[in-house]
């Protein structure tokens, strides 16, 4: 059996007398999909900050690709196939579309040629063409995370760490961006997606796993994560109903 392309083991970050993230331990293998949930509060996102580089762990380590990356900086772990979203998109407003794109894709190239065709191409992927030339400012919600996602895609990521990408859309627009992950998964490229909708991360992930005060409390399949009772009791609540494919 293969390593997992992302191992993370025993993560631990404090911040002051607060444990945000206590002894996490998750795997993921090449072009799996894993689903992180869990109340606001939980270390989601701090568990992400210690993964992608943006804060080093106390305790514990990374593994990526067979590589420890425990404590290396975010554009040395980029520059190695992992890469994250942000929360809130936050284009730079004065630049086109495409010219924000481009950022991403000079992280592997200094052409700006090169640069500007590979961008292009992931604009088309995402369905931004027609805003392209337009700058990043004109965009909705929408289409400003998209841009966010095909900016860490112009990294030609293997691994793609995303930050509620569904945040504010519509249920339209959350079906759409579901049908985009899953196509960019048929690219080759795992994801860690941390989710409050629901009914989307259920659909998409083909494991989920839950943190609840800094500490993973389950983690398995959808069907399994919805029925277990220290995950009603703390985040789904008793009400929560998964909808049968």
């Amino acid at each position: 059996m293969s390593d997992p392309l992302l191992l993370c083991t025993r993560a631990t970050k404090a911040f002051g007398g607060l444990v945000a993230v206590n002894g996490a331990t998750i795997e993921l293998d090449e072009e799996e999909i894993l689903g992180l949930i869990g109340p606001n509060g939980a270390g989601k996102t701090t568990l992400f900050n210690i993964i992608s580089g943006e804060i080093p762990p106390d305790e514990g380590s990374i593994h990526f690709n067979g590589v420890d990356i425990t404590g290396l900086k975010p554009h040395v772990i980029a520059q190695k196939g992992l890469v994250r979203t942000f929360q809130i998109a936050k284009p730079f407003a004065k630049l086109s579309v495409v010219e924000n794109v481009m950022v991403g894709a000079f992280i592997n190239t200094s052409n700006v040629e090169r640069a500007n065709q590979l961008a292009r191409e992931v604009i088309e992927f995402v369905g931004l063409s027609s805003h392209a030339d337009q700058p990043a400012s004109n965009l909705t919600t929408a289409s400003r995370k998209k841009l966010e996602l095909a900016r860490a895609l112009a990294t030609r990521p293997k691994l793609l760490l995303l930050d509620e990408v569904m945040a504010g859309l519509t249920p339209t627009e959350s079906v759409s961006m579901v049908e985009l992950l899953q196509g960019i998964r048929e690219q080759g490229v795992t994801q860690l997606v941390i989710e409050h909708v629901m009914q989307a991360i259920m659909t998409l992930s083909d494991r989920i796993a839950v943190l609840h005060h800094g500490e993973l409390i389950a983690t398995g399949t959808p069907k399994q994560v919805v029925s277990d009772s220290s995950v009603i009791e703390a985040y789904l609540g008793e009400e929560f109903e998964i909808a049968e494919n």
